[in-house]
């Protein structure tokens, strides 16, 4: 090897290390930690996790008494970290800001890489969890330690809640605080980096978004029972088939278009960012949902599909009981992802004409909770939108509707007002939360360090 060749790169590499400042780099180790801890439901450990990040805060200099670690059964801890501001019981009310800790089951052979090891790798961070969300979580983590170093004292106090179960549903993380600790998590108002975020295509920046509404989630039972019998023997009442049917008129079904006025402004407002027919098509459903051609086009798109009606979708699918029998018993469960304007039982009503067969029994898995919306406080837009102008110049903030669901719904109902706020950027067309090979650029995490940093301090003086 030529040694007189390779210092020229070596040192050609080092102003690109130089870039990250420390607080960037202690995120990054963060990321790491949490990456490389599992939290998934079935072998993981959420309270492992839980207590990394309350050792850090504990040696940032937050005293015992403003670190909870609650854990209200094995491997589903929860940390709570609060900094006291300057007000106390007579100022403001404190800002809360939340993220989950425990992440979707990853199969080591269904991925490239594993999982579980943090991978830096051709621009991007590769690891469960890098979406979904702990790169939100090291970003927040990061900043509630900075504060503390810094000795930053706001007028209000602000609230961190890593929390377990948000992917799984369990009552053991955001809802349990709700109701067992609501003092140490009670707030004027909710940042959830879960949702909101900048959105690329085609590798520009076209703006960052805040979440302003989320869909409701309601799955439904599907169960078909029969006599059965011995499969030497088989008739045209098959309870295989009656699923199967019903199933495939389900599959041809599309709920209506319902525009309101979050998916209205989100139209509006973000067509003149996408060339071509895709931003013309935003712009005309934006002003006329019932234009057929536009529709077409656009609906033909899952992720704007999605974002224009109520959806429903089968995910899990059994039946029979043996190779040589006729199924007693075929089930298939529904899932449902509903607009905030929709109403569940008109959905289920909807399932039941759709699936047009009597056999076909149609029930709520649990009850959909209906999760109101209101309008974004113009106190907390005017600060996400003067940090999202500091760092990327030029870029609006548009409405959000979220298609999947959150653990802000829990604090909505529990009278905390929750915004979807997130400083990492991703590609609409790769996003690959709860998939194969998750991944965030390592810029754009780098830069959401200091874009929640800006956000956190912005609202504590609100």
């Amino acid at each position: 090897m030529n040694i007189m060749r390779v210092w020229p790169l070596f040192f050609a590499a080092l102003p690109l290390l130089a870039q990250l400042s420390p607080q960037q780099q202690l995120a990054r180790e963060i990321l790491k930690q949490l990456i490389e801890i599992n939290t998934t439901d079935s072998v993981g450990d959420n309270t492992k996790a839980a207590e990394a990040m309350a050792a850090r805060f504990r040696e940032a200099g937050y005293p015992d008494a403003d670190i909870r670690v609650l854990a209200p059964v094995a491997r589903k801890g929860n940390v709570v970290v609060r900094l006291r501001g300057t007000g106390g019981q007579n100022g403001p009310r404190p800002v809360l800001f939340i993220g989950h800790l425990d992440v979707v089951e990853a199969k080591r052979e269904d991925w490239s890489v594993d999982p579980f090891t943090l991978l830096e790798k051709d621009g991007y961070f590769y690891g469960r969890g890098t979406l979904d969300m702990k790169g939100d979580d090291a970003t927040l983590v990061a900043t509630f330690l900075r504060l503390k170093r810094a000795g930053f004292r706001p007028p209000r106090d602000l609230i961190l809640a890593l929390t377990a179960d948000e992917e799984n549903g369990p009552s053991n993380g955001i809802q349990f605080l709700v109701k067992d600790h609501r003092d140490l998590i009670d707030a004027e108002f909710c940042i959830n980096p879960d949702s909101g975020g900048g959105d690329i295509k085609n590798g520009k920046h076209l703006f960052m978004t805040m979440e302003a509404a989320e869909k409701v989630y309601a799955s439904f039972k599907l169960e078909v029972t029969n006599a059965g019998g011995h499969s030497s023997r088989p008739s045209k009442d098959n309870a295989i088939y009656h699923l199967a049917e019903g199933l495939s008129r389900l599959a041809q079904f599309d709920f209506p278009v319902h525009l309101f006025d979050v998916t209205r402004s989100q139209l509006e407002r973000s067509a003149p960012f996408y060339e071509g027919q895709l931003g013309a098509d935003m712009k005309t459903i934006g002003a006329d949902p019932n234009n057929a051609a536009a529709l077409a086009r656009f609906t033909a798109q899952p992720q704007y599909n999605a974002l224009l009606r109520t959806t429903c979708v089968p995910t899990l699918l059994s039946g029979g009981h043996a190779e040589n029998a006729l199924p007693q018993v075929a089930t298939a469960t529904v899932n449902c992802r509903v607009l905030p304007v929709d109403n569940v039982a008109a959905v289920e009503r909807t399932l039941n004409q759709v699936l047009a067969d009597a056999q076909i029994k149609v029930a709520p898995v649990k009850a959909a909770t209906t999760t109101p919306y209101t309008p974004i406080d113009p106190k907390v837009l005017s600060v996400v939108a003067a940090a999202t102008t500091k760092h990327w110049p030029g870029l609006p903030v548009v409405p959000k509707l979220m298609l999947g669901a959150s653990d802000g719904i829990y604090l909505i109902h529990a009278g905390i007002p929750t915004y979807g706020v997130s400083g990492i950027f991703s590609d609409e067309d790769d996003n690959r939360a709860h998939g194969r090979d998750e991944r965030i650029l390592t810029k754009s995490f780098d830069e959401a360090v200091d874009f929640m940093y800006d956000v956190v301090t912005g609202l504590a003086g609100k």
